[in-house]
């Protein structure tokens, strides 16, 4: 498992460096402004590597070529797996909001019907 793990973790940061340069054209490198510390290239690898990992972990596979396979497409897509993750949780906010409200409502009609 730790081999998986590693060669996870290789395979989704040189994916995600891949999907940096493909999507920005060039390798960005990181630099300092006044308010901010923009990564460049570092954000994607970081990205590509951590959805590659999660990929690989949650999926529980013995065969390198599955895990090869798992971390070629959560490196190159982990920006987008991320953002995926984060509009679930949104469409899950919303829709336990509304169930929340009308409860709240049908209670004081029923307290001021009293």
């Amino acid at each position: 498992m730790l081999l998986h793990l590693l060669l996870a973790i290789f395979i989704g940061g040189s994916m995600g460096l891949l999907g940096h340069a493909k999507k920005q054209g060039k390798i960005e490198k990181p630099r300092v402004t006044k308010r901010f510390i923009y990564l460049g290239f570092l954000e994607e690898m970081i990205i590509g590597t951590v959805a590659a990992v999660l990929v690989v972990a949650s999926s529980d596979t013995e065969s390198i070529f599955r895990v090869v396979f798992l971390s070629i497409l959560a490196g190159y897509g982990g920006e987008r797996i991320m953002q995926r993750v984060e509009f679930v949780r949104r469409v899950e906010r919303q829709t336990e909001l509304p169930v929340e409200t009308n409860q709240e409502q049908e209670s004081n009609k029923k307290n001021d019907a009293i």
